[in-house]
Formats: C-alpha cells, structure tokens, sequence
C-alpha cells in the first residue's frame, strides 16, 4: 500500500512544479523556479520508489492522467484558463482508462 502513497506524492508534486512553471515566466521569477525545480525533483524520486512495486505502464498512466486533471483544474483557478467541452469530455476519459486499467487489468499488479 505504501506504493500508493508515494505515487500520490509523485502526482502531487509534478503538478504544483507544473502549475508553477507558468508562473516561473521563463525562470526569471526565483520562487516559482525553485518550486518547480524541487517538485520535479520530488516527483521523478517518488515515481522512482513506487516502480518497484507498481508496473511503468500503470503507474505512468495514473501519474500522467491525474497530472493532466489537476493541473488543468489549478489552470482553471490561478490562471482563469476554462477548458473547453471538448477538453472535458478528453479528460474524462482519461480518468475513465485509469479507473478501467485498475480495476480490470492484471498488469495493474491485482
């Protein structure tokens, strides 16, 4: 269960270094650089742990899927960036073939 929780850390890293990256301006802005320096560091080092015990395929699809989610939901509120239907209905599925992949896949580690 424990590689669960660090992919959690993972995905939750990759999108505040995402969400931050916007905000860096190019890396001219320290904080947000420095933010978006450690969180990827953070996220690639807890992807890392979880694949010792959860397969690439899976675990990159959960971190990748959720990332997209989120940071298009921070995207939303930092930055007035609304998505469109199109967006939406894409992001849905994305979380739908997450959910599938877990829940029927044997590659999942079940």
């Amino acid at each position: 269960m424990q590689h669960w929780t660090y992919l959690g850390i993972a995905i939750i890293a990759e999108v505040i270094a995402t969400s931050a990256l916007k905000a860096s301006d190019g890396f001219t802005q320290w904080l947000p650089s420095l933010l978006v320096i450690v969180g990827y560091g953070l996220a690639f080092y807890f992807l890392a742990l979880t694949l010792r015990s959860i397969p690439v395929g899976v675990a990159y699809a959960i971190w990748s899927g959720l990332g997209i989610v989120l940071v298009s939901v921070i995207a939303l509120v930092l930055y007035g960036q609304k998505p469109d239907l199109p967006a939406v209905v894409g992001m849905a599925l994305i979380i739908t073939g997450a959910v599938v992949m877990q829940l029927f896949s044997r590659t999942a580690g079940h």
